[in-house]
């Protein structure tokens, strides 16, 4: 399912009033008496409503039009694991990564390029998976996180009839050769040691981000960047990959 950001009372008013899939409503702190009406009734219907500043509601709004409150039409971001690999979409598993930072930036890039959820194999620990979250910009609010072991993760995506492909440098084709669309599982390993051989012989392919600098790899998130944009590119049909 689409995300569709609603902006202003009377696109999330005509929301509710459709019965649309509303999962949230972020509330401007000092909104009038009338906005906060809505987002009660919001409430009600068991939408998750959250305070926001100014500047958040500012930063989060995708048209240059003022508003009191944003709604999210969409996914339900409390997806149970299996619900978010047995749907469709892009799915991301992040095997072996240990920066908090690297967590959320690469959580936060999901969500921009509308995955259908993430999960994280990490040896973080629940003070570093709390930090990672924020780092996210708490993208948990709009897209699932599911924090489990990569294997079970890969025999789920399996069963469901993913096709699983790996990022990895030594990778043997491009990400504009390689047919994206359609239900993925894309693996990304840790910051060290990538991917484990073990996992990488359950792929269905291995897919490279070419480089051409002295040093020897991109940061996790911007790899990850690259293949997301081209997955989009892929499914507004923008041109044909070659398989």
């Amino acid at each position: 399912m689409t995300r569709r950001q609603l902006l202003g009372a009377d696109e999330v008013a005509a929301a509710l009033a459709a019965q649309a899939p509303l999962r949230l409503v972020l509330l401007r702190r000092e909104a009038p008496a009338a906005v906060r009406a809505l987002a009660e009734e919001a409430r009600r219907t068991g939408v998750r409503v959250t305070e926001i500043s100014d500047n958040d509601l500012r930063r989060m709004r995708q048209r240059d039009e003022p508003c009191d409150v944003l709604g999210l039409v969409g996914p339900d971001p409390e997806a149970s694991a299996s619900d978010v690999l047995g749907a469709g979409g892009a799915v991301w598993l992040l095997a072996g990564v240990g920066y908090a930072g690297n967590a959320g930036y690469a959580i936060r890039t999901a969500e921009v390029s509308g995955a259908a959820g993430i999960f994280l194999d990490s040896p973080l620990d629940p003070a570093g998976r709390k930090r990672a979250l924020r780092m996210s910009m708490h993208a948990q609010r709009f897209l699932p996180v599911h924090w489990m072991p990569a294997p079970a993760v890969v025999d789920a995506a399996r069963a469901a009839g993913r096709r699983i492909l790996a990022l990895e440098d030594h990778g043997t084709s491009v990400p504009w050769a390689t047919n994206l669309c359609g239900p993925l599982l894309l693996m990304i390993g840790g910051e060290r040691d990538g991917l484990s051989r073990a996992l990488l012989e359950r792929c269905d392919g291995i897919v490279r981000v070419p480089m051409a600098g002295f040093v020897p790899s991109y940061n996790l998130q911007a790899a990850m960047a690259a293949v997301a944009v081209e997955r989009l590119r892929q499914e507004t049909g923008s041109a044909p990959a070659r398989d």
